[in-house]
This record gives C-alpha cells, sequence and structure tokens, in this order.
C-alpha cells in the first residue's frame, strides 16, 4: 500500500483517502495500485457495506493523473493497459460515496462520477481539462458526464475544459448535495451509515440494478429488476426484514 493512499474503517463504513495533498491528490502509478488493492480489501470484508472516497485537505479531491508521470510509459499501448484507478473503483460492488472537496478534475472527476452518490463541498469545482494538453478523458468521462449533466453540458465541459462550480453542479445533478467544506466528510459519513445500515444484499444489488437501467434497454432492464428483486427476497435478511415489520423493531441484518 502507498502512503499516499489511507484506509479507514469506522463501522461498517470504509473510508479511502487520496492523500497527497500537496500536489492536489494527484494520482500516480503507485497510488492507483494501492486504490486497487484498498478496493479489493473493501470487496471481500463482510464488515464493510459503504465506502466513502475522499482527498485529503481542502484544495483538492484529486486532480487526475501526475502529469510528470506519464511520460514515464515506453509506448501509447502500455498507457492505454496501465491499470486504471477509476476501473479499481467500477469493481467495487459496495455502494459508493464521493465527498468532493476542492479540485476535482480530470481522472479525479472521472473517480468522483464512477462513485454512486457525489457530495460536494462549496469549494468544489469540476473540470475534465484533458483537451487543453491535447487528449481527452479515458475513464468513462464522456459517458458518465453526458449520464450525469446530459449531453450539452457535457459537450460543454469536454470540448472547452473549463470548470464548473458546485453550486452548478448541483443544479446540473452532477453532485447530490452541497455543504460547508467543514461538515463534507461528517455528511458523507452520516448518508454511508444509512446505507450501511439497510440490508447488505439488497443495497450491492441495488448497485447493479441502477448500473443495469444505464445498459440495458427498459424491457430488460425491467425482468432483470425482477431477477433481482426475486433474489433478494429469497435471502435471510428480507426474511428478517419481513419478521420486524410485523414485530414492530428495528431490523438486524447480516447479509445473508
Amino acid at each position: 500500500m502507498s502512503d499516499n493512499i489511507v484506509v479507514e474503517r469506522d463501522g461498517y463504513v470504509g473510508v479511502i483517502t487520496i492523500n497527497r495533498p500537496e500536489k492536489l491528490n494527484a494520482m500516480t502509478p503507485e497510488m492507483a495500485a494501492a486504490l486497487v488493492a484498498a478496493v479489493n480489501g473493501f470487496n471481500t470484508d463482510d464488515a464493510v457495506r459503504c465506502v466513502v472516497i475522499t482527498g485529503a485537505g481542502e484544495k483538492a479531491f484529486c486532480a487526475g493523473s501526475d502529469i510528470r508521470t506519464l511520460d514515464d510509459y515506453e509506448t501509447p499501448w502500455n498507457f492505454r493497459n496501465r491499470p486504471d484507478y477509476c476501473d479499481a473503483i467500477r469493481a467495487l460492488l459496495k455502494p459508493s460515496i464521493a465527498a468532493v472537496n476542492g479540485y476535482a478534475f480530470g481522472g479525479g472527476l472521472e473517480t468522483a462520477m464512477t462513485c454512486d452518490i457525489r457530495i460536494a463541498s462549496e469549494n468544489a469545482s469540476f473540470a475534465a481539462p484533458e483537451i487543453k494538453l491535447g487528449w481527452i478523458g479515458g475513464g468513462g468521462m464522456a459517458v458518465n458526464l453526458a449520464h450525469a449533466v446530459g449531453p450539452s453540458n457535457a459537450a460543454l465541459m469536454i470540448m472547452t475544459g473549463d470548470p464548473v462550480d458546485a453550486r452548478t453542479a448541483e443544479r446540473w445533478g452532477l453532485v447530490s448535495k452541497v455543504v460547508p467544506p467543514s461538515g463534507l466528510l461528517a455528511e458523507a459519513k452520516r448518508i454511508a451509515a444509512t446505507i450501511a445500515s439497510r440490508a447488505p444484499i439488497a443495497a450491492e444489488t441495488a448497485k447493479l440494478n441502477l448500473r443495469a437501467a444505464w445498459e440495458m434497454s427498459v424491457a430488460d432492464a425491467i425482468g432483470y429488476e425482477r431477477d433481482l428483486q426475486t433474489i433478494c427476497f429469497a435471502t435471510e435478511d428480507a426474511r428478517e426484514g419481513r419478521a420486524a415489520f410485523k414485530e414492530k423493531r428495528p431490523p438486524v441484518f447480516r447479509r445473508r
């Protein structure tokens, strides 16, 4: 693990902090590998039911890849096949929340969009600046941004490379809410704890269902949803939920 990727647990909530504030939390290959390891660890840890990803300090969530490391790749093909931190987060089975403090630029924006829920501090800003350097994003920038903010706003961001502020991001639907910087992580953990209190298999299945809703036809998505509902309905947690409702008590979910 890298010292620049800090992994913690707070009850049922796992927290990954991108910890390189002196470089605006820009990602290096070593950090990307550490992030992959952190995600793999949480995927196999049943005690973790929701994951928060944030950046150290108030200046940046993540400014994307460290540009100075990109010339280290011997060929464009090696660059194409590098371990990608957005792919790592896409492989996360648990629900995820991005707590965006400061700059979410380039790969940092892609990282935030790869999470299921995004909360921003008032000083957050979002940009796809790759075009200013001669390329475009490669971690899901276009598809995720178009889904989040619509084709026109996505084109505006990707084709100009200019940032939008937190309130604009909220208005466009890129983030769910904007909070003061001092309360960002607490609010993200509060939402994560709420999700973690729900039936874990159902929460993970809901994540699969939402992803399928992007990728399938309406008819296929509804059929898939009913299959997932049936799988959840057969779990011990679902039986516990029904029993708790009848007995007028809080349910105790065990991820079974």
